[in-house]
Parts: structure tokens; sequence; C-alpha cells
């Protein structure tokens, strides 16, 4: 027997499929929905929570549901670790970029090797087209480290953000840990996704020549809107070229 609001969730999700509701439409109030299929506002939600997972509708908080306009892909390119050069310089994806110094806190402690409560300059980008968000970084250095001007208006390290790359020095080695998982609560609004949808996290650490951490960096994607790309380098032993 189909549950009732899978019921609900097919028939818009074909509404949406053929046009009949455009991208970037508002959809009726939960309340109107509601009373049009003939159900509780409880039920409606549990329909518009399937679309929502499936990245066809989302909530804005204050103004309501919305079809989503079709998405492309961003690519993330390990190694270098940032948003590949076509996609970041692409005019209809924008970055809001904010900068601050921060306390470290026990997970960074963790990753940075440093003192709980060290100050960390902490720059947090979210990449957005359409106004809707595609990935967000939180990205930490030292603060004895930061690079002169990594807290300013500075458009070198503007630049650097925006492609969600390494703001600090140039670094010895780069480890990447990538994970799917369930968001976190403050992913889940930035992001505007539901609990439901999984998350492309990339922990991302940055060491120099004498084994030191220099940047940590977190990130997350909605798992539909990036392609991670890792591309492997076959280094020739030194030895082996002797004859």
């Amino acid at each position: 027997m189909t549950i009732r609001h899978h019921d609900i969730a097919d028939d818009l999700r074909h509404q949406i499929t053929t046009g009949r509701i455009k991208s970037g439409e508002r959809l009726p109030s939960e309340v109107g929905l509601a009373a049009r299929y003939r159900v509780s506002t409880v039920t409606l939600r549990r329909a518009l929570a399937v679309l929502q997972s499936e990245g066809l509708v989302e909530k804005v908080h204050g103004k309501g549901n919305y079809v989503r306009h079709p998405r492309r892909k961003i690519m993330y390119v390990g190694g270098w670790g940032t948003l590949d050069p076509w996609t970041a310089t692409e005019p209809t994806l924008r970055v809001t970029v904010r900068s601050t110094t921060v306390p470290a806190s026990v997970h960074l402690t963790t990753l940075l090797k440093v003192p709980t409560g060290s100050p960390l300059a902490e720059y947090s980008c979210l990449s957005l087209e359409q106004g809707s968000p595609y990935g967000l970084a939180r990205i930490y250095i030292p603060r004895d480290l930061a690079p002169a001007g990594v807290l300013d208006d500075d458009s070198a390290h503007q630049e650097a953000a925006t492609r969600f790359a390494i703001l600090g020095p140039s670094p010895a080695t780069i480890r990447e840990t990538v994970s799917a998982r369930s968001p976190t609560p403050d992913e889940a609004s930035a992001l505007r996704i539901g609990n439901n949808m999984a998350v492309l996290a990339i922990t991302r650490i940055t060491t120099d020549s004498a084994g030191r951490v220099i940047e940590a960096a977190l990130l997350a994607f909605p798992g539909n809107r990036v392609d991670a790309v890792f591309t492997a380098h076959h280094v020739l032993d030194e030895r082996q070229t002797q004859v």
C-alpha cells in the first residue's frame, strides 16, 4: 500500500519535471498544499522533505518552499585543495568570504597540534550559484603563521579563498581525508539541505618541511553537487634511473 506522502511527492515531482511548476517558482504555502491534497500539514511536510532530499525543492527560512534551478556540479581538485579554475571563475558562481580571529577549539587543537585556545586566523567561505549554496569551507591557520594581510581585505587572499585554496605558506605535504556523512546542523542550515542528504566532507591538513601543521581546512559539499577529482603521479626513484 502506497503511503500518502509518497503519492503527494510523486505528483509534485511530476509537475516539476514536466515544467508545470517552473524552476525558481515558489510553491503554494504548506497550509494551502495540505488543503489541496486533503492531508495534515505533517503529512504534507513529509512529502516536501522527500523532494528536498532529492534536491528538487529547497526551503528558504521565512519565505517558503522553492523549486530548485537545475544544478550543475562543481569540481574539487584534490592534492592542490581548490575548486578548479574554470569553476572558480564561472560568473554565476559567487563566494562570500568572512575572516576573523578565533580561539582553537578542542577539535582544531587536535588537527593543528596547537594548545587549546590558541589564536587562529579563520576564513569562512560559502559558494553560491543563483543564490543557492554549493559548498562550505572553514580554513584555519595558526595566527603566528598567517601571512600578512590574510585577515584584511587583501585581493590575493580573497581570490585564494574564493577557490577554497591553501592560504598559508607553500606546504611540503597535503593530506586530505574524504568521507560521506550526514550534515551537521550548521552545515544543513548554511547549505539549505535536509538532514537526510549526505555531504561530501573533506578535511585537508597541510604541513611544512619541518612537519608543522600550517593550515587545516574543513570543507563540506552537498553530495549531489560536487565531483572530487584526485590524480596520482608516479615518482621515479633516482636509483632506478642510474645505469
